[in-house]
């Protein structure tokens, strides 16, 4: 590294969007909710495309019950990395708590056919699916969520009947 460059790296004054985004992962870390939304917020002022702070902020509107506000910050993730798994994930779940289950499952698919292997996915979709009043494909997913190695799945079962 040349002296300049040594210089520059030395020199670098702090990035605000990185101050604010750190700000916010404490601020979450310390179940300060509406706090690291704002935070997470200034970040997006700074940088749009800031796709941790989306996420992060997504997660956050997702404890405060403010679903659609989640949803549409998971979309954005979505929009910029159309393969970010955790990201349909997130939506998903912010789906089924707000009784959109159609919608819930519909990502808890993309994340299947990204993640064939993702237990969580399986799971998520067979609560979306029993909500519908589907318990068969209910108990379907969690058969395949167990025999993929989730233990929970197993207990979900029997809490749920399945045969």
């Amino acid at each position: 590294m040349g002296a300049n460059a040594q210089y520059l790296a030395d020199n670098r004054q702090p990035n605000p969007a990185d101050e604010f985004y750190r700000a916010g992962e404490k601020a979450y870390r310390n179940g300060d909710h509406r706090m690291a939304v704002q935070l997470f917020t200034k970040v997006l002022e700074i940088d749009a495309d800031h796709v941790n702070a989306m996420l992060q902020r997504g997660f956050c509107h997702t404890l405060l019950a403010e679903y659609d506000m989640a949803v549409a910050d998971f979309t954005a993730v979505i929009e910029r990395k159309p393969e970010h798994a955790w990201a349909y994930t997130s939506r998903g779940s912010a789906h089924a708590k707000s009784g959109r289950h159609g919608l819930a499952i519909a990502d808890f698919e993309r994340v299947i056919a990204l993640d064939p292997k993702n237990t969580e996915a399986y799971n998520n979709r067979g609560w979306s699916r029993k909500a519908l009043g589907d318990e068969q494909g209910a108990c379907k997913d969690w058969k395949t969520s167990q025999r993929l190695g989730n233990g929970e799945a197993r207990i979900i079962q029997q809490n749920n009947r399945c045969k």
